[in-house]
């Protein structure tokens, strides 16, 4: 150890800014949550100040009693459920459309750049402001997905205050949002495929389907497991999108995991902060335990991290 901080020394230096605000600005919290997880701390007996006078915080440890409730709680597997849905929905629509428009924009023809460029802007936009003109677009009396079915004759949608429909409504939204990174990311890993393989499966007599699953498919395998993980922990996160939408409803049908940690913790009086945070740990240990088992399957099937 010693002569590896002697040697790397440089490169210890440098990191140890990140490793410093890193260690401040996450490892801080998810300490601190992992305690007030183990304890019953609600808005009534945390510390708290009201005017000049300071009020003791009295909460006290409470062991796994919180764990043991919630995963006894039929709430806990409703929004887990759900959530799982969601994330493979989300997932796998955004994956095939990305990829399928990755291929056709890899081709050569006219307009290509402006093509690119307008698939990309949703992610130039922020995402609440995405989510808002969404909202608007929902609008069962003024919006225009409904004004079009009217028009052709078709009764409108409930889009956001039936709960099948809302769902599907959050689903739309998040892909709209995710599809210009997997573009990007499919794009660049279609790019990095030497054309020769295609111009040889090609004068070998493999057709289109062929040069596909014989050729794209393995060219792109090792840039779309590592996406389809980063899609998945921020799908399964994706707090923006439920809350600014749907707030959660109708009658919480759409609330996915941290939306309700997030309900405990802000919206419930009183506020149940022991609660919430451990939400928050079993929603870090779903992902760990995901992560590994995606891991190790990529290792069985030959990937290399």
């Amino acid at each position: 150890m010693r002569r590896r901080l002697a040697t790397y020394w440089y490169a210890w230096a440098m990191i140890a800014p990140v490793v410093a605000v890193i260690g401040v600005i996450i490892g801080w919290p998810l300490v601190r949550g992992v305690y007030l997880s183990l304890t019953d701390a609600d808005e009534a007996n945390v510390e708290r100040t009201i005017g000049v006078n300071t009020i003791e915080a009295t909460y006290e440890f409470v062991g796994l009693e919180n764990y043991t409730r919630i995963l006894q709680d039929g709430d806990f597997w409703d929004r887990l459920g759900w959530t799982v849905v969601w994330t493979v929905a989300c997932v796998g629509v955004t994956f095939l459309i990305g990829l399928g428009l990755a291929v056709m924009l890899n081709r050569s023809f006219r307009g290509r750049t402006l093509y690119r460029m307008a698939l990309i802007l949703p992610w130039a936009i922020p995402a609440f402001v995405s989510v808002f003109a969404w909202r608007m677009l929902y609008n069962e009396r003024n919006g225009i997905l409904n004004s079009l079915l009217d028009k052709a004759g078709i009764e409108g949608v409930s889009w956001l205050s039936d709960p099948t429909w809302a769902k599907v409504a959050v689903i739309a939204v998040n892909v709209w949002l995710g599809v210009p990174f997997m573009l990007i990311a499919m794009l660049g890993a279609l790019q990095s495929i030497p054309a020769e393989q295609y111009e040889a499966a090609e004068m070998d007599g493999a057709g289109p389907w062929q040069r596909f699953t014989n050729i794209t498919l393995p060219g792109v395998r090792s840039v779309s497991m590592t996406v389809v993980l980063l899609s998945t922990i921020w799908t399964f996160n994706m707090f923006p999108v439920i809350f600014l939408l749907t707030r959660g409803g109708p009658a919480g049908s759409t609330d996915i995991l941290v939306t309700e940690a997030y309900r405990l913790a802000f919206v419930s009086s009183p506020r149940d902060f022991a609660n919430s945070a451990a939400w928050g740990v079993l929603i870090l240990l779903l992902l760990v335990l995901f992560a590994i088992g995606y891991r190790r399957a990529l290792r069985r099937q030959g990937e290399v991290w």
